[in-house]
């Protein structure tokens, strides 16, 4: 049976209710729990939560989904802190034991350090900018794909845990230009493919 731990980054701040994502976030939980292969934990980082459970669940997870919408080119900050706080917890408790390199030589094996091996996991992530803004020539990200660029660094932190990319989906123009069932429509094949090919 695989376990799945899904993460629902969103949390309401100013405008931002976190619908979409809320949306997102039940969906998949109700997708796989439809599923007898799969067991399932979940996170609302907008709600309370005990850290050390939270590493648990890391450590518990074959495959962690992570959904967050983008704020300002970044995770919002209850998110942020949210990994922050758990992964610095799991600092020698299932997570990562070190850095990777040691001090005989401390120029090589970055990032080698993780001990969440073999474990994958799925980014989705929610924008205001259409995806033109990515692809074409003279738009504002310069033709740099969401992976690419302002998740980079998301990407790296988690390959630093030892963890792998399965996969990414990234939903565009949600704010101007929504059509929500055509997205979640679109999710769900995505996600069938995805599973069907594990």
């Amino acid at each position: 049976m695989k376990k799945i731990f899904i993460i629902n980054g969103s949390h309401p701040f100013a405008h931002s209710g976190g619908r979409f994502n809320e949306t997102l976030f039940t969906n998949t939980i109700s997708y796989f729990d439809k599923l007898e292969e799969f067991e399932v934990k979940f996170t609302q980082v907008g709600e309370n939560y005990e850290v050390k459970e939270e590493v648990e669940k890391f450590k518990w997870a074959d495959i962690v989904i992570y959904h967050t919408p983008i704020w300002w080119f970044q995770l919002p900050f209850g998110f942020k802190k949210y990994i922050d706080e758990v992964f610095t917890e799991g600092h020698q408790n299932g997570i990562y034991v070190s850095d990777g390199r040691s001090r005989k030589n401390p120029n090589i094996n970055y990032g080698t350090g993780g001990l969440m091996h073999g474990k994958k996991y799925i980014l989705t992530t929610s924008w205001n900018a259409p995806k033109t803004a990515f692809t074409l020539e003279n738009e504002f990200f310069n033709q740099k794909s969401v992976d690419e660029g302002v998740m980079f660094g998301f990407h790296r932190m988690n390959a630093f845990t030892g963890m792998e990319l399965l996969a990414t989906h990234h939903f565009h123009d949600m704010e101007k230009n929504a059509d929500v069932p055509f997205e979640l429509d679109k999710y769900s094949t995505f996600l069938n493919d995805l599973m069907n090919n594990l």
